[in-house]
């Protein structure tokens, strides 16, 4: 098989091995990246868990969760033969600083056998309580001295609040640099959320409308018809403020906001996102109880399946205060920016699953058709549609044929499905190439999670310390609370859904 990448010999070495994010992500992605021939010709995938099992019975695993989840189809005999020949499996308890050593020992005998130095990519799939401990013992077994060959990759979440945040940061400043750490947020990973770079940054007509003179408002929302399903004793001690807008929402608008950076150097657009969140209106009490909006699902039904409210989901405190849906609106206090509102919302148990960006531009200075000609007059907006369906609309008023003047609103619709035939990788394989490379442009630098942190904390700290007296407050199948409505429909917009056409 033929080889596009350019990356250097790599042992993968990946915590949780036997979990579920290895079994639906990180193996078929892997995988994926093999058979596209972006794996180097030398590579080794060294999975540990405290589960007790031998090589065979880890690659017979793997080869399951390949078959069901990635996106490529069934493995055939030949590609796994090859594939799963650099794939071993070695039990231990992440606790035990002892068990290092056994991975020092499978790093060197593969570096003697390749007659190299190998790159190590220790990948922390595990729980986030972890990660200070995985990262010490390596620390501890001298497996992180090499500050050119090994990388640490985090999953989300980065810290419960800012303070954990800047713990785990210090820890691992301590004990690698910063080029080294890789911060994953699958988000980036899409190939929309990519396209938005391109987008705004390779035609020379987005950039000089991307202001406050020509944009009058810009929302963004990730929505989920799914429930907590069994992820309920992680759910509610997070929520959605935690476990999208954080990180996901935040990033998306960073997307959308920044300045051109001078090149495409990963510091150099990380640093054009930190200015972003930056510069970006701080809360006070009062700004949380006009801009911020929580809710928490009720029961109700989901196409034709009555399904319980969130407190009764299992492993949820039936008196829980955590929210389900969140809605807020925010402010980049800058030149390009100023006035301009962001709203963002998401939320779990809702009508549509989807994740789509909405840019409104401003209407026209004066309308100069008769009132019969534009009865079904909309404002111009850009439509950036992350999934179900990959697409980016510009939505523009024409003339409808026939004899009269009628104008009605048409899309100008680029959608990957129609424009090309190859298929889309995966998030996490992307990702996972651009850490075997070294590219961090698309991951999170220390200074970025602090910065969405100090953004979102005023939020979380006043509805921790205020328990919700109208909790479940929307139900399921809806768009969430009347007060997320109201939230916008005071500046006199509302949201914007995907027609049903484009869902799945």
């Amino acid at each position: 098989m033929s080889s596009n990448s350019t990356s250097e010999p790599t042992i993968f070495i990946i915590f949780g091995g036997t979990g579920d994010l290895n079994a639906r992500k990180i193996t078929p992605a892997l995988y994926n990246l093999f058979l596209d021939g972006w794996m180097p010709k030398q590579f080794a995938i060294i999975g540990t868990g405290r589960t007790q099992l031998t090589d065979e019975q880890f690659r017979n695993n793997m080869l399951e969760d390949i078959n069901q989840f990635s996106r490529s189809g069934k493995a055939k005999a030949d590609q796994w033969a090859n594939f799963s020949k650099g794939i071993t499996y070695q039990a231990s308890d992440v606790k035990d600083a002892e068990t290092y050593k056994e991975f020092g020992k499978k790093i060197e005998q593969l570096n003697t056998e390749w007659k190299t130095q190998a790159n190590v990519i220790y990948y922390l799939a595990v729980s986030p309580n972890l990660f200070p401990i995985i990262a010490s013992n390596l620390a501890k077994a001298k497996l992180a001295e090499d500050k050119d060959k090994t990388r640490i990759v985090i999953e989300k979440p980065f810290g419960h609040d800012l303070d954990t945040a800047r713990e785990l940061n210090q820890l691992l400043s301590g004990i690698f640099n910063e080029c080294q750490i890789y911060r994953i947020d699958h988000y980036l990973g899409k190939e929309t959320v990519q396209n938005i770079m391109a987008f705004r940054f390779a035609n020379s007509i987005m950039e000089p409308l991307w202001n406050r003179n020509y944009i009058e408002h810009v929302q963004i929302s990730v929505t989920e018809q799914l429930g907590v399903e069994e992820r309920g004793d992680y759910y509610d001690g997070s929520g959605a403020l935690r476990d999208m807008i954080q990180n996901h929402l935040l990033q998306l608008l960073c997307h959308i906001a920044m300045e051109p950076p001078v090149s495409f150097n990963a510091d150099e657009v990380r640093d054009r996102k930190v200015d972003v969140l930056r510069a970006m209106r701080k809360f006070t009490p009062d700004d949380v109880r006009t801009s911020a909006v929580r809710g928490q699902y009720g029961t109700g039904w989901m196409k034709g399946v009555e399904v319980p409210a969130y407190r009764d989901e299992p492993k949820v405190d039936p008196q829980s205060n955590t929210e389900t849906f969140a809605a807020i609106k925010f402010f980049v206090d800058n030149w390009r920016w100023q006035g301009v509102p962001f709203y963002v919302r998401t939320g779990k148990r809702l009508h549509q699953s989807s994740s789509v960006i909405a840019i409104q531009f401003k209407d026209v200075p004066h309308l100069i058709f008769p009132t019969e000609a534009a009865e079904s007059w909309q404002q111009n907006r850009l439509i950036i549609s992350i999934q179900p369906e990959m697409s980016i609309r510009l939505q523009v008023q024409a003339k409808r044929p026939g004899i009269d003047m009628v104008l009605n609103v048409v899309d100008m619709v680029f959608d990957y499905k129609g424009t090309y035939t190859q298929q889309a990788p995966e998030a996490y394989e992307t990702l996972i190439l651009d850490t075997m490379l070294g590219d961090q442009t698309l991951f999170m630098r220390g200074d970025q999670v602090e910065a969405a942190w100090q953004l979102v904390m005023p939020i979380l700290n006043t509805w921790q310390h205020k328990k919700s007296l109208n909790f479940p407050n929307y139900s399921a199948d809806s768009w969430g609370p009347e007060s997320a409505e109201a939230l916008i429909a005071r500046d006199g917009f509302n949201w914007f859904t995907l027609p049903v056409n484009t869902k799945n």
